[in-house]
């Protein structure tokens, strides 16, 4: 089969995210979470991301998705910080107490690319976090 390499738009990376909540602070519940997902969903079509898993423990976010190559995932993922971090603030104001300074996300996070693993393997991983 002959691929079309002018057409960038048939290859996507696979990224599997890893955000933390700063200095680990144990915040996340079942109600956040769906929240923050949901802002993820609104926010990731603005850069060609389409989420494919999200869970969650009490301190930090797993999410698998998938990109284009030119995709600026910095940018994304401080469009993502700033909104999520804001409006879970927002909504949530009695979450303001366990946070050092009002800081939400941590600025370190883990990214890796998930091309030596079948997706569906770290689609089981994702789902069996906070388990």
């Amino acid at each position: 089969m002959k691929l079309d390499t002018n057409n960038h738009s048939v290859f996507s990376l696979h990224y599997h995210l890893v955000m933390y909540i700063k200095y680990r602070r144990k915040v996340i519940n079942d109600s956040i979470s769906d929240r923050l997902k949901d802002i993820f969903v609104d926010i990731a079509p603005n850069y060609g991301v389409e989420l494919l898993e999200w869970n969650h423990d009490i301190d930090h976010v797993h999410l698998l998705f998938k990109a284009k190559p030119n995709t600026e995932i910095s940018k994304l993922l401080n469009a993502y910080k700033s909104a999520s971090s804001r409006r879970i603030k927002n909504e949530f104001p009695s979450i303001r107490k366990h946070l050092w300074k009002e800081y939400f996300w941590s600025k370190s996070y883990c990214l890796v690319t998930t091309g030596g693993a079948p997706l569906e393997v770290v689609k089981q991983y994702i789902e069996n976090q906070g388990k």
